[in-house]
């Protein structure tokens, strides 16, 4: 069985080492390292390729570099990583924040067991996990907000639909009766064209644009 591997940022020694045991108990998934904070993150990730994990859980508030800071730099520099905020914070704000600077989740620590399993597979294989609460949010950030004009081909639409939902990019190009390479070429074309960092992006221009309707 393939095992994703899963970094922790937390400035909490303690609940981080829990967490990491946690996740050590998911069939799919091992626990690289923990991290005290942004700063250490970043230099593990410039130390050696073998440091740069599948999913990064972040905490928000920490000291020297913030999860918001963080996420912002591994999207810039490490696009592959996917960061799932993990966090006490529950401000509108704050998840909104980290969803644009390219986060694809956003739980709550006092998430049960069996939810970060499932959040951290659907990241692991599809490429983000949204509650209905962050859906919710997301929906009323964006309402009232024209959409750019942008030409979309009528494939690209249908993409960006299946996109939405909980499929894997694998199933879509089964349901589209496409490849694989022909499908991550649609998502490549599309993170250039509407200018976004990842599936959420999509996510959340479909829902802006009323492509799609949660």
């Amino acid at each position: 069985m393939i095992k994703y591997s899963v970094v922790i940022v937390d400035d909490h020694t303690l609940l981080s080492q829990a967490i990491a045991a946690m996740v050590n108990t998911f069939p799919k998934f091992k626990v690289l390292y923990t991290c005290k904070n942004g700063q250490e993150l970043i230099d593990k990730f410039s130390a050696s390729p073998e440091f740069i994990p599948d999913v990064v859980l972040m905490d928000i508030n920490m000291p020297i570099m913030n999860g918001i800071e963080t996420t912002e730099w591994i999207t810039n520099n490490h696009g592959s990583v996917h960061v799932m905020a993990l966090s006490v914070e529950d401000e509108d704000t704050t998840i909104l924040k980290m969803l644009k600077v390219g986060a694809i989740g956003y739980l709550l620590k006092d998430t049960e067991k069996v939810v970060l399993e499932k959040a951290l597979v659907e990241i692991a294989e599809n490429g983000f996990y949204h509650t209905k609460n962050v859906t919710n949010l997301l929906m009323k950030s964006l309402s009232g907000n024209g959409g750019a004009e942008i030409h979309l081909k009528e494939r690209e639409v249908t993409f960006m639909k299946y996109a939405c939902s909980e499929l894997t990019y694998k199933e879509i190009a089964d349901k589209m009766c496409l490849s694989p390479k022909t499908i991550d070429g649609y998502r490549d074309v599309l993170f250039t064209k509407l200018n976004v960092k990842n599936r959420v992006g999509l996510v959340m221009y479909a829902i802006k644009n009323k492509i799609y309707t949660p």
